[in-house]
């Protein structure tokens, strides 16, 4: 089963432990116990989401995994990163655990968090074991500590499946993130898919405290731009890779690391959506699309992205196309609010950008038609923006109705980011457009009254990002 990581076990230079060691290393250790440990600030929150799921699901018992960890090469292993779901209901972040509400008869459900207890001086895994022992990877919380933390009963994961099936309660499984279990409990797809949905769409309105992460977010993102904007010279006599790396460091300085593959794309790799090889030439004169984001401690992530003149000025035609995008922007901006359809800001932003297209001749209009029939698509590529939060992409799983369909409410968090993209080998535009690409993005909570932009301390226009980029090299 997946609830003990793997033993770590590789050739190695010793052939096997004496009695005479296995004693030595099971005394002489002080007693580590964290005493009186103050729940986390994110605990109360997390019960409160809790309770909304109890409140969706009555007399039914739910399973949400963290996931395991994965290898990555031979004995080495990924990062790891709890799935979201499982965090937002406990604010954990450990492998190999599981959250688990089971129905009470009086109506509600009893949450209990099942996690990897601390590594046993008795057997010798907390030494031996290269994947789970805290001499090599550090110590964990002791089930008691963890249950302080988190503010719900803790219990050993090893007693999990047990657990689950030592009684026929009707049980929903959040799939896909622990194949073991997956296959163990043999839940109906269908029911799990509906916990899967409804997981996600109890992230689509943030509370304070995730309101808060994102702001931190944001701000923390700021000052990776403004590293990156910095070492631009550098990039230009090594590569696409410098600005990832300088963007990288502050995230990983200021939060848990990066949100996403940060894309750093330069010259005609901005025309590639999804550029995060970052390996090109960062040449003078040409336009430099960075899109990243710095992820918090707990998980929450901005999603920014600024296009910059390499060279601190834009030619009058990269100036041209940069200023359709932010007009483009502005309209989607505008139609962000509470009421508001969550369609209108992307339909307002994708009409302006066919216009401008129509106005350049590169498709016939009139601008209505080219929207109606999506035509502005082979320049614009992808929709005009998404939910963000713990996932870059938040809330992904949600039914159409609820997400896509949805009218927006305060506490939602979404991206605006409309984008020009002329690809090098597109013989339907002029030579001089093509291999330019253009993209501006920030993040904009919903108000009761309209909107905030979250990133909005990163400048716009393309006169504000000339002056910015300007007063960083001064």
């Amino acid at each position: 089963m997946s609830y003990r990581r793997p033993t770590g076990r590789r050739k190695g230079l010793y052939d096997g432990v004496t009695d005479e060691l296995a004693a030595l290393m099971r005394t002489g250790w002080a007693d580590s116990q964290q005493l009186d440990l103050a729940p986390e600030a994110q605990a109360p929150y997390a019960a409160a989401r809790r309770d909304a799921l109890s409140a969706r699901f009555p007399g039914e018992r739910l399973v949400i995994p963290a996931g395991t960890l994965k290898i990555r090469s031979n004995d080495d292993l990924y990062a790891f990163r709890p799935s979201s779901a499982y965090t937002h209901l406990t604010g954990d972040q450990t492998p190999d655990a599981a959250l688990v509400l089971n129905p009470m008869p009086e109506g509600g459900h009893e949450p209990v968090a099942y996690l990897l207890p601390r590594s046993s001086r008795e057997n010798g895994e907390f030494w031996l074991n290269a994947a789970t022992g805290e001499l090599w990877v550090g110590r964990r919380h002791a089930l008691e500590e963890a249950e302080q933390l988190l503010g719900l009963p803790c219990r050993d994961i090893g007693n999990l499946v047990d657990d689950l099936t030592t009684s026929s309660v009707p049980t929903r499984l959040h799939q896909g993130h622990d194949a073991a279990l997956d296959q163990r409990l043999g839940t109906d797809p269908d029911r799990d898919t509906e916990l899967g949905e409804f997981l996600a769409e109890l992230r689509l309105i943030k509370d304070p405290w995730e309101i808060e992460q994102l702001r931190f977010a944001c701000t923390a993102t700021t000052r990776g731009f403004e590293d990156a904007a910095r070492d631009l010279t550098t990039a230009i006599a090594t590569s696409e890779r410098w600005i990832e790396g300088t963007f990288n460091r502050r995230a990983r300085l200021e939060g848990n690391g990066v949100g996403y593959g940060t894309i750093c794309a330069a010259g005609p790799h901005a025309t590639i959506m999804h550029w995060v090889r970052n390996d090109g030439p960062v040449r003078p004169g040409e336009l430099l699309l960075l899109d990243a984001g710095v992820e918090t401690n707990d998980l929450y992530t901005a999603d920014v992205t600024r296009t910059l003149p390499i060279s601190g000025r834009f030619s009058p035609l990269q100036r041209d196309i940069y200023d359709a995008v932010h007009e483009a922007q502005e309209a989607g901006m505008a139609a962000v609010g509470p009421g508001a359809r969550y369609r209108d800001f992307h339909e307002a932003a994708q009409r302006v950008l066919a216009a401008h297209l129509v106005d350049w001749g590169f498709l016939d209009g009139p601008a209505d038609r080219v929207y109606e029939l999506g035509l502005q698509r082979r320049f614009t590529m992808a929709g005009t923006g998404h939910m963000l939060g713990l996932d870059v992409h938040d809330c992904a799983q949600a039914r159409t109705a609820t997400y896509v369909d949805c009218e927006l409410e305060p506490g939602m968090v979404l991206t605006v980011e409309p984008g020009l993209y002329f690809q090098q080998d597109d013989l339907t535009v002029p030579a001089e457009f093509r291999g330019i690409g253009v993209r501006i993005e920030d993040d904009l909570l919903v108000t009761p009254t309209g909107h905030v932009n979250l990133s909005a301390t990163l400048p716009r226009t393309s006169t504000e990002v000339e002056s910015w980029m300007a007063a960083l090299t001064d």
